[in-house]
């Protein structure tokens, strides 16, 4: 580990009233996600491979990021391992060295799904904070995106 690089855990749940396939199956697919998730402007297709247990899906994303009274546009690789069953594994690489990686599972409750988003974030010292607060910001939004996707159907 680096001293110019900072590193933080966050640990996200947001309860989604429909089956955790259904929830599964809409959070794995970045088209979807561009409806809910508030900084993603733009999601392409780069690739997507069958993996022994499943399938990886590489994609290219535009973000617009708030930063005071401007905006910033982001674009970077996305990456989401799909086992059959279990976790998602998801990485997102933007310049200048920020790195996003999160594992998020789906559990059943009695209510639908539980979406529990834990994310590892790691990004150079000056733009740690900038970058955690808005991610983190962004991630709680999304959840709950997701949860009222659910909730209009």
């Amino acid at each position: 580990m680096s001293w110019w690089t900072a590193h933080s855990e966050h640990t996200l749940t947001e309860d989604v009233p429909a089956p955790p396939g259904a929830v599964r199956d809409f959070y794995v697919d970045l088209d979807n996600i561009k409806l809910v998730h508030p900084l993603i402007v733009f999601v392409e297709t780069l690739s997507r491979t069958e993996t022994p247990d499943g399938y990886e899906h590489c994609y290219r994303v535009r973000d617009r990021i708030p930063l005071g009274p401007f905006t910033i546009k982001v674009a970077y690789r996305a990456r989401l391992r799909v086992p059959a069953v279990g976790d998602v594994l998801t990485e997102a690489d933007q310049s200048p060295g920020v790195r996003l990686r999160g594992t998020v599972s789906f559990a059943p409750i009695a209510a639908g799904t539980r979406v529990t988003e834990r994310i590892r974030i790691a990004a150079p010292r000056p733009l740690a904070p900038v970058t955690t607060r808005e991610a983190v910001k962004a991630h709680i939004a999304m959840l709950a995106g997701i949860r009222r996707h659910f909730e209009t159907r």
